[in-house]
């Protein structure tokens, strides 16, 4: 509400003309009260109300204009009554209803207007703004002035100060806690499971012909490549195990990689030593 409310609703008028511009006549402002007292003055384009009107907590404002394009009545597209508090600046429109006939009003009281106009302690001034599209030139009319009388034993709630571009304050974050392995006995469940299948494949590897007889003549062949393939799965086992127990993904991956990629050199040329026997008819 810091802006001007004059200055946006006279943006809407074009190019003044000194041949026609927007008035009023016949403006009257009625301070109704519940006691009886009313006070009501005039007021038109030319003279503004002299005395200082009273608003109080059950009283209601009401003004009434006839607004006119040059001589003629008429309504106009944009009609307000500003109330504006005279140090700070602040402005509240509220607009005027208006008939076709160019009557127009509009009613306040208290409530409508907020909390820092309802605080102030100069007289608030109100302001008259007619203005509409065509070659009119709109108007900025101040008609009078009116003190706010509080109630006494109510109080005003003032809402608090936004804060704009000022230091907020530190804030902590929590993250998630890392993920917690499963439970022991589940661990030892599948542990064991994956162990009793161990002497199913010795068993296997007999019964198929593992050629064990010739892990002598597979190592005196090509002994580096056999001894770093058995270490390079031993080793992806331990990565494995490291990563259960301490590693967390990023820690692991690199691992990984290259173990992987020494047991695909080392397993290629091992297991080309195995096929040449193979070919040899020797397994």
């Amino acid at each position: 509400m810091r802006f001007s409310v004059a200055s946006a609703v006279l943006a809407l008028a074009s190019v003044a003309s000194a041949a026609s511009s927007w008035t009023f006549a016949e403006g009257t402002v009625k301070v109704a009260s519940k006691s009886g007292n009313d006070a009501v003055e005039k007021f038109d384009g030319t003279a503004r109300v002299r005395n200082t009107l009273t608003l109080g907590h059950q009283d209601k404002l009401k003004v009434t204009v006839v607004t006119k394009d040059g001589s003629k009545a008429k309504r106009p597209h944009q009609a307000f009554l500003v109330v504006k508090e005279s140090i700070t600046g602040l402005e509240a429109p509220f607009p005027l209803a208006v008939k076709e006939s160019g009557k127009g009003s509009v009613e306040i009281s208290q409530k409508d207007l907020p909390s820092q106009l309802l605080l102030s302690d100069s007289p608030l001034s109100a302001s008259l703004i007619i203005a509409s599209f065509g070659s009119s030139q709109g108007s900025v009319t101040p008609v009078f002035d009116f003190n706010v009388k509080r109630d006494p034993g109510a109080t005003v709630e003032v809402p608090e100060k936004p804060l704009r571009y000022g230091k907020l304050a530190e804030i902590h974050h929590i993250f998630r806690a890392d993920p917690k392995n499963p439970p022991v006995i589940i661990s030892l469940v599948f542990s064991i499971a994956v162990l009793a299948t161990v002497p199913a494949l010795f068993i296997g590897w007999f019964a198929l012909g593992g050629n064990f007889n010739h892990a002598q003549k597979a190592l005196g062949n090509a002994p580096i490549s056999h001894a770093v393939f058995f270490g390079s799965i031993i080793a992806m086992e331990g990565v494995f195990f490291l990563y259960y127990t301490q590693w967390n993904l990023f820690q692991a991956l690199p691992a990984i990689g290259v173990v992987g990629v020494t047991a695909f050199l080392s397993g290629n040329k091992a297991l080309g030593e195995v096929q040449r026997r193979r070919l040899a008819g020797e397994r």
